[in-house]
């Protein structure tokens, strides 16, 4: 989008990636990602964050036209990854006089990236609550450890009520993405941050002291307005509650026989009255929005085949999914299909088992090969135990 004012003395000086295939090199984005950057000029000037190496050319333009002339005093590093990281020593490069604002693990991780680089002589190292003034503006310093990464800090501008919050309130999505927050927003915190819901709850009660009427992030639009919306939702988010009523129904089929049961249960859950039912075929689909709707709705649904004694992989990569994003506080149903030695069961409900404050339906049905007159009503009492619960 190019250099645009945020305010009379806020300037963004991000880059929008639209040839981004995965982000992550595991989330797929259709409409690319934002690297967001932005300059403060006061008396001093500050630049917030870098960004991905891979537009590093169309950063340090960007940066010429918004600085008009003036040279940066500070580069602020609320976030080391890469993605947010990669430009820095272009910056060092280009303005050696400029220093680094950043924390005592931000300078740790830093120097891992850049082999046999010392950033000593331009070091800032600043800790929970220190203040750097440039003028009418000042910065406040947040540490936000874990979310998502340990050396993670947001910076806060006072005069202006302005959160710089690093990669929380983010998203997949260039700038000018036409769509709805939430959805692109929601699949990036679950798949991403969602692991650390305690410490975003942490973050969150420091937010919470502060005059906040804009919510600047590493990735996503610029949040201007309704604040109390988006922070409602990482709330709820990092809380690890529902965000709704709802059911998901996540199956992996080898021949289409738990596909054909998957489809059968879907339509009695909606004929009996269910309010969401949101379908998966996680051999086909994409599994970050599988995770997003598991944790989206309060009930969740396994359905897969056995396979080598175990469970069809695409089902127990979804469990490794949840496992690793702590999926909590849910009533969960597992349905196995064998044709001669059913197995997907027990390894599900093994995952299931590790996850905290569950309630699972029981018993675990098992369908042999198909679905015959028993099975269909077996799976007619789970959609009505479903819908009640």
């Amino acid at each position: 989008m190019g250099v645009f004012n945020v305010t009379g003395a806020v300037k963004y000086v991000g880059v929008d990636d639209k040839d981004l295939d995965l982000f992550e090199s595991q989330y797929d984005v259709p409409n690319g990602m934002a690297y967001n950057s932005y300059v403060i000029i006061d008396e001093k000037v500050a630049v917030m964050d870098s960004v991905d190496a891979s537009k590093t050319d169309e950063w340090l333009k960007n940066l010429d036209e918004a600085l008009e002339g003036k040279k940066p005093d500070y580069l602020v590093i609320d976030h080391v990854e890469p993605d947010h990281s990669g430009s820095i020593m272009a910056f060092v490069n280009k303005y050696p006089e400029a220093e680094l604002i950043g924390n005592a693990k931000t300078f740790q991780m830093l120097e891992q990236f850049f082999e046999g680089v010392s950033f000593d002589g331009k070091k800032v190292t600043v800790k929970e609550g220190d203040e750097i003034t440039l003028g009418s503006h000042t910065l406040t310093f947040i540490m936000a450890a874990m979310v998502h990464w340990p050396e993670v800090m947001v910076t806060y501008e006072k005069s202006e009520g302005i959160l710089f919050s690093a990669d929380a309130f983010g998203k997949f999505g260039t700038l000018d993405t036409d769509e709805d927050w939430a959805c692109e927003a929601r699949r990036y915190y679950f798949n991403i941050v969602g692991k650390y819901g305690m410490q975003v709850q942490a973050l969150l009660k420091k937010a919470a002291a502060l005059d906040i009427k804009m919510i600047l992030a590493l990735h996503g639009p610029l949040l201007t307005e309704n604040l109390d919306y988006y922070i409602g939702l990482y709330d709820t988010w990092s809380s690890y509650k529902p965000e709704g009523r709802g059911i998901t129904v996540a199956y992996a089929s080898i021949h289409g026989n738990t596909k054909k049961a998957a489809l059968e249960l879907a339509e009695m859950l909606k004929a009996k009255g269910a309010e969401k039912v949101s379908l998966f075929d996680l051999s086909r689909d994409d599994i970050a929005e599988a995770v997003e709707d598991s944790f989206r709705y309060d009930r969740l649904v396994l359905m897969a085949s056995s396979y080598d004694a175990g469970v069809f992989p695409p089902m127990e990569y979804l469990l490794l999914k949840l496992k690793a994003k702590t999926y909590r506080n849910r009533t969960v149903a597992i349905v196995e299909n064998g044709s001669w030695a059913p197995s997907a069961g027990r390894v599900i409900k093994s995952y299931v088992d590790t996850f905290k404050d569950i309630d699972l339906i029981e018993p675990v049905i098992t369908i042999r090969s198909s679905l015959n007159n028993d099975t269909r009503a077996q799976l007619e009492e789970l959609a009505d135990k479903l819908v009640k619960a």
